[in-house]
């Protein structure tokens, strides 16, 4: 891959210091995103005692520390709280988006603040992973209404330099099978290129479907990623 994306081995850090610095807490060089926005915490490539000190007081006693794919080890007093096998998949340089069918009439809409409510019901029926009432803050998020229910959207999460992450890509259930995951994903992808970044994604490894929908849009699988989680202390 080019060489450009090892920006993508640490995309929590690479975001918290840049794109998202206004919606970061920081204390030494741990940093975590602020409260209700997401969860994803960041310490240096190879931490000391410090900084996981550090992290520990921006959480808190029994703070959530979601360490996303780090792969920096905390104290033995950290209790785990899960591990999940994902991947890593991106935009290859230079390829271009399929176009939408034409034959098929989807109204897609941007989603913003008043649509928070719609989105955390979407997201209680899909499931399609970390969402809170400000994580639409992090990037512009799309949707698909029918008979005005929203019933799919996809949005912009971590923001490393030159990339933007697609993230929260769900249907419910009642309306899968139309292909609107697809025309999401894809209408991001637009708009990533035309801001002259590239679109990358994590997904779990088990999710097999999801896997196989990426690679038919274009995605290409760059690396293996642990997910982990942790409470402090």
């Amino acid at each position: 891959m080019n060489s450009d994306a090892v920006v993508l081995d640490n995309p929590v850090a690479q975001s918290l210091l840049g794109q998202h610095a206004e919606l970061a807490r920081r204390r030494g060089q741990a940093a975590t995103y602020l409260p209700d926005v997401a969860t994803f915490c960041a310490v240096p490539a190879e931490p000391d005692s410090a900084d996981w000190a550090d992290l520990a007081r921006l959480l808190g006693s029994g703070g959530f520390a979601d360490m996303f794919s780090s792969p920096a080890v905390p104290p033995a007093d950290w209790e785990p709280v899960f591990e999940l096998e994902g991947r890593q998949m991106l935009w290859p340089a230079g390829r271009r988006p399929s176009k939408p069918d034409p034959d098929v009439d989807v109204a897609i809409v941007e989603l913003g603040p008043t649509d928070v409510p719609d989105m955390l019901d979407l997201v209680a029926r899909a499931a399609p992973g970390p969402f809170w009432p400000r994580t639409c803050e992090l990037g512009t998020y799309l949707g698909i209404r029918a008979q005005g229910r929203l019933v799919a959207m996809a949005g912009e999460r971590l923001r490393p330099p030159g990339w933007t992450e697609i993230s929260a890509v769900c249907t419910a259930p009642e309306a899968r099978g139309q292909g609107h995951a697809a025309r999401l994903v894809l209408a991001l992808v637009e708009r990533i290129l035309s801001r002259g970044e590239r679109p990358f994604l994590h997904v779990a490894e088990a999710n097999t479907g999801a896997i196989a929908l990426y690679e038919r849009l274009g995605f290409e699988s760059r690396k293996s990623v642990t997910f982990r989680g942790f409470r402090t202390p």
